[in-house]
C-alpha cells in the first residue's frame, strides 16, 4: 500500500527525509539508553559499592518503566495525536538521565533508570505508530527495516562513545551526555508533523483503553507476532546484561574492546536490516520473520556452546553472540509491523501492548542473567539459545496461522 494522500511521506524529499531521521532518532532511545553506558558498569559497581547482580538490575528496572510505561502512552496517543505525548515523554526521559548522572548507591540508579524509561518509551511506541499511520502491509515491514537501519547508529557508536566517556570523565559523563541527546531530539520535534488526523483519533477512557486491550489480548495472530518479537527482546537483553561481564570480567577485553565487539553485531545487525529492506516485497514479511527466527535459534545454541567450560574460548563466544544480534534485522521489523497490521485504526494502542508485552519479556532475559550470575557466560548462553528456540517457534506459528 502506497503512502497515505497527504501524508508526510507525500510530501517533498527533503521534508520525508528529516522526518525519518527524527523517527529513526525517537526509535534508537531504546537502545541508546542502555547501550551507552554498557562498558562503564563494571566502574559503576564498584563506585556504587554494588556487585554485578545489582548493576544487571538496573537493565531489568529499566525494561520495567519502558514496558509499562507504553501501556499509558499507546492510547493516549490515540486520542491526543503523536507529537504532545512524545514531548512529554522526552521531558521525562532528561529528567531520568540527570538523576542517573548524580545517583550515589545502586538502589537509586535502579529506580532512576526506571523513570529514565518511562519517558523513553513514550519516543520508540509512537515512533512505529507512525510509521503504521503513514504505511500498511510489507511497505511498513519495508520502512521499519530502513528506520531501524538508521538508528542502528546510535547503538553501533553508543558503547564506543561510552568507553571514551568512560575513560576521559568517568561514568556520570555518560548521562549526561544522555541529557544533552534527550534535549536535542526534543527541540528536532519543531519540524516533525502530527501524522494522526483529529478525525482518525480514538477514545481514551479507560474502559475503552482496556476494551481495546482485552480485544488485541484474544487476537491470535497478533499475539504469535509479538510472541516472536518477545522471545527474540529476551535473548537480546540477556546478551545486554551479560556481554559485559562475560568479555570485560571474565575474559579480560578493555572498554574499549568491548565497545568494538559491540558495534560489529549493530553492523551485522544494520546488514541483515538491508536484507530484510530489500527482500520483503518478493518474499513477505511473515516468511523473513522465520528466517530470521531460525537464525536466533541457531545463533543461541553456538552461544550456549561456547559458554559451557569455555568451548571454542572467547573467539566462538563472540561469532555466535554477533549472529544472535544480527538476527534482528529480520525479526523485529518484521514481528513489530505483522502486530501492527493486525489492527491499524488503533495502531499506538496496538504498538503500546506488543512493546509492552516484548520488553517485559525482555525483563525477563535480564533478570535471568542477573539471578544466575556466576562470573561466567554460561547464564547469558543458556538464555540466548532458550529464547532463539522460542523465537523459532513463534515464528513457524505465524506462517502456519498465514498457512493452515
Amino acid at each position: 500500500m502506497l503512502a497515505r494522500p497527504g501524508s508526510v511521506a507525500a510530501n517533498s524529499k527533503a521534508e520525508g527525509l528529516r522526518v525519518l531521521l527524527i523517527l529513526s532518532a525517537l526509535l534508537a532511545f531504546a537502545s541508546i539508553s542502555t547501550d551507552l553506558y554498557l562498558p562503564a558498569m563494571p566502574a559503576m559497581a564498584a563506585a556504587l559499592h554494588a556487585d554485578g547482580g545489582t548493576l544487571a538490575l538496573t537493565i531489568s528496572g529499566y525494561l520495567a518503566g519502558f514496558s509499562l510505561g507504553q501501556l499509558f502512552w499507546g492510547p493516549l496517543s490515540d486520542r491526543f495525536g503523536r507529537r504532545l505525548p512524545v514531548a512529554c515523554g522526552l521531558l521525562l526521559f532528561v529528567i531520568g538521565s540527570a538523576g542517573c548522572a548524580l545517583a550515589a548507591s545502586g538502589a537509586q540508579m535502579i529506580a532512576w533508570r526506571v523513570v529514565q524509561a518511562l519517558g523513553a518509551c513514550a519516543s520508540v511506541v509512537l515512533a512505529r505508530a507512525m510509521v503504521r499511520d503513514v504505511y500498511a502491509g510489507d511497505q511498513a515491514a519495508q520502512k521499519m527495516a530502513t528506520l531501524m537501519t538508521i538508528m542502528a547508529v546510535a547503538p553501533l557508536a553508543g558503547p564506543t562513545l561510552g568507553g571514551q566517556l568512560l575513560q576521559w570523565q568517568g561514568w556520570h559523563a555518560v548521562f549526561w551526555v544522555l541529557v544533552l541527546v534527550g534535549l536535542g531530539t526534543l527541540a528536532s520535534l519543531r519540524w516533525l508533523p502530527e501524522t494522526l488526523p483529529a478525525e482518525r483519533r480514538a477514545p481514551a477512557s479507560p474502559r475503552a483503553v482496556l476494551g481495546r486491550y482485552a480485544a488485541l489480548a484474544r487476537h491470535p495472530r497478533f499475539m504469535a507476532y509479538v510472541a516472536a518479537g518477545g522471545f527474540f527482546y529476551a535473548g537480546t537483553f540477556a546478551y545486554i546484561a551479560g556481554s559485559p561481564f562475560a568479555y570485560i570480567g571474565w575474559y579480560h577485553v578493555s572498554p574499549q574492546g568491548y565497545g568494538l565487539l559491540f558495534g560489529a553485531g549493530i553492523a551485522g545487525m544494520m546488514l541483515t536490516n538491508q536484507i530484510n529492506a530489500r527482500l520483503v516485497g518478493r518474499y513477505g514479511s511473515d516468511r523473513l520473520l522465520a528466517a530470521g527466527g531460525l537464525l536466533a535459534a541457531l545463533a543461541g545454541a553456538l552461544v550456549a556452546f561456547a559458554s559451557w567450560g569455555g568451548a571454542g574460548g572467547l573467539a566462538l563466544l563472540i561469532g555466535g553472540c554477533f549472529l544472535f544480534v544480527s538476527a534482528t534485522g529480520m525479526v523485529l521489523a518484521n514481528a513489530i509491523s505483522g502486530a501492527l497490521n493486525c489492527a491499524p485504526h488503533i495502531a499506538g494502542t496496538a504498538s503500546a501492548l506488543a512493546g509492552a508485552l516484548q520488553y517485559g519479556a525482555g525483563i525477563l532475559g535480564s533478570a535471568a542473567v542477573a539471578v544466575f550470575a556466576d562470573g561466567s557466560p554460561w547464564p547469558m548462553g543458556a538464555a540466548l539459545a532458550v529464547c532463539g528456540l522460542c523465537c523459532l517457534l513463534a515464528g513457524a506459528v505465524v506462517l502456519r496461522a498465514r498457512h493452515p
